[in-house]
């Protein structure tokens, strides 16, 4: 059997042994600082990632089975290009030792004196740096349950929860294999698609790399996507509602799948916004998830969780500046008239327009088939990182895999250019060079519009 597949796919698998070459480079040799080095094996990945999906796509299990395998490169590695994972050890120690990670920040520990209380406390604050420690945690529940599980099993170990971050976040990439393979067989999409998101160099640093959780999320929006497309409403709803609890981007998806809900207990022929069915689907759905939400979150209410939780996020759209495309045309313009930085003002107003848009598309744009509604939530997700003051590189995740279940590729082309965000951290210290930031959305923009005005309704890249 061996011997068959080295026959007809040999050159794949040579492409493959490669990548393992590259990726442990990657892995075991490089720092964060050394961007040329940095873009040079990334490149060199997803040029023989694209090469690997093209000459494999005809063996589903051959590719997964590579996808695998690249992921267990990284298994005993500390992360080299985030320090976000030393976080993630310090809330799940906290929380088994029986404190509400949201009611204090590391550096209050320090201060007080009490970095005891956490095991390798002083090595966890230092890896986490001053900014990430001064701050209150915005991981929702499901999350810290993740965390507290490296802790369970890692004991005292930094490398431990490492470890056992990656295996859950590798069985979620599996996951979403399978589930992403039936979802695309249903929808009468090619299976091999889902490599696009599996096989991604993207996705294998940034995820089972650098520790970030979007897989666990993405994970159980595409098993909730699943069992919405098969009718199964209940099951989908409580799973939509963990994939919140990990990340909370998933709301921004609700008033989007309107629709869709409606449009399942509508009568044939009758206007979709009148069928009462329809209305009392939808709010059952919505209902259960939001119900499932804060039923995750309510072990940890208290009253100072909301002003914590509510002032943790808020950074995000008050503070925090990095690899931003409109809001830094924007910024330049207040530096312009007004003089200085206006993220204070301008930073709260920009999801409002993104909660428009969401509307907009919600009640306006005919969302009646699962792969329309995909359609909606990519063009809305996409928008709101268009606006948004902060996009990290994992962000990119989520474009990425709904891409795969719509017409569009220019996520593909952005997991490509987001490793142009990465020139901000160099020897002297974190500056971005903006000729870079531009060129990777003048990019991602120039595709989405050429797919958009084209009048092939094939994806670019099948």
């Amino acid at each position: 059997m061996i011997a068959q597949i080295w026959k007809y796919h040999k050159l794949p698998l040579l492409l493959a042994l490669l990548s393992l070459v590259f990726y442990w480079v990657f892995t075991y040799d490089l720092v964060r600082n050394d961007f040329i080095k940095l873009f040079t094996l990334y490149s060199a990945l997803f040029f023989l990632f694209y090469k690997i999906v093209q000459l494999g796509k005809t063996d589903f299990w051959l590719l997964a089975f590579i996808a695998f395998v690249f992921r267990l490169i990284f298994l005993p590695a500390i992360p080299n290009l985030s320090q976000d994972f030393y976080r993630f050890i310090w809330d799940g120690r906290l929380l088994l030792e029986g404190f509400n990670p949201y009611l204090t920040t590391p550096l209050s520990y320090v201060e007080s004196g009490t970095m005891d209380i956490v095991s390798q406390a002083d090595a966890l604050y230092k890896g986490m740096g001053e900014l990430n420690g001064s701050h209150y945690t915005n991981y929702p529940p499901i999350n810290q349950l993740c965390f507290a599980i490296a802790g369970l099993f890692s004991g005292n170990s930094i490398t431990g929860a490492a470890v056992v971050f990656r295996i859950l976040i590798l069985i979620a990439d599996m996951g979403i294999i399978i589930l992403g393979k039936k979802l695309l067989q249903r929808m009468g999409l090619p299976i091999h698609a889902i490599f696009w998101y599996a096989l991604n160099p993207f996705i294998i640093i940034e995820m089972t790399g650098n520790l970030h959780f979007e897989s666990v999320m993405l994970f159980f929006v595409i098993w909730s996507l699943y069992l919405l497309h098969k009718g199964k409403w209940i099951g989908s709803a409580v799973l939509l509602a963990l994939s919140i609890s990990i990340k909370l981007l998933p709301l921004l998806f609700l008033p989007l799948l309107f629709q869709f809900l409606l449009s399942r207990k509508a009568i044939q022929g009758k206007n979709l916004f009148l069928s009462w069915k329809g209305w009392k689907q939808a709010a059952l759905y919505y209902l259960v998830v939001l119900g499932t939400v804060a039923l995750t979150f309510a072990p940890f209410l208290t009253g100072e969780f909301a002003e914590n939780f509510g002032a943790s996020i808020a950074l995000w759209f008050k503070k925090f500046e990095f690899n931003a495309s409109i809001y830094y045309v924007i910024r330049w313009i207040g530096f312009k008239v007004v003089g200085w930085n206006i993220i204070g003002d301008v930073g709260p107003l920009l999801p409002r327009y993104v909660v428009g848009l969401l509307l907009l598309f919600a009640f306006f744009r005919k969302n009646r088939t699962l792969k329309a509604t995909i359609t909606a939530i990519l063009l809305g997700i996409s928008f709101y990182f268009l606006l948004s003051t902060t996009v990290h590189p994992w962000y990119v995740a989520t474009p990425l895999i709904l891409c795969v279940f719509t017409k569009y590729r220019f996520p593909l082309v952005w997991s490509f250019t987001i490793i142009l965000s990465y020139s901000a951290y160099g020897p002297d210290g974190f500056k971005e060079n903006l000729w870079l930031v531009a060129t990777e959305y003048l990019l991602v923009l120039g595709v989405f519009l050429w797919e958009v005005f084209r009048k092939s309704k094939k994806p670019i890249v099948v």
